[in-house]
């Protein structure tokens, strides 16, 4: 193999390797079909540390028993507004799932017990 062609190929090669590592390098994203239901909210003055964590904790308890729950989400790193001092994040199969634990005496039962605990909350509800 003569010079001028080696040269030619080990150039093709870092060329290649230079086009591999831009494709593998970007960003890469996606757009589920799940549906996520993000709550934001404050707990009653009067209401305990325990009645807290026992309503936050029930989370794992209900998603363990509702079909169509995918993931959780019960430890936040940032609040807004600021007076609000508590979020979670339900990830639901679909919508059909959503429907499914709004109506579930699961959810009902940890309904009461957040309720206790619970002073004001916003859901929101997002899906692709």
């Amino acid at each position: 193999m003569s010079p001028t062609l080696r040269r030619i190929l080990f150039g093709c090669a870092l060329i290649a390797v230079l086009i591999s590592g831009v494709i593998m390098g970007q960003n890469k994203y996606g757009q589920p079909k799940t549906v996520i239901h993000v709550v934001t909210g404050k707990w009653k003055p009067e209401s305990t540390p325990e009645q807290r964590q026992k309503a936050i904790e029930g989370i794992k308890v209900m998603a363990a028993k509702i079909p169509g729950i995918k993931n959780i989400w019960i430890k936040p790193t940032k609040i807004q507004p600021s007076e609000f001092n508590y979020a979670f994040v339900i990830e639901f199969e679909s919508e059909a799932a959503l429907n499914t634990y709004a109506g579930h005496p699961e959810h009902d039962k940890w309904g009461a017990i957040y309720g206790e605990a619970r002073e004001e909350s916003r859901n929101n509800v997002i899906t692709n």
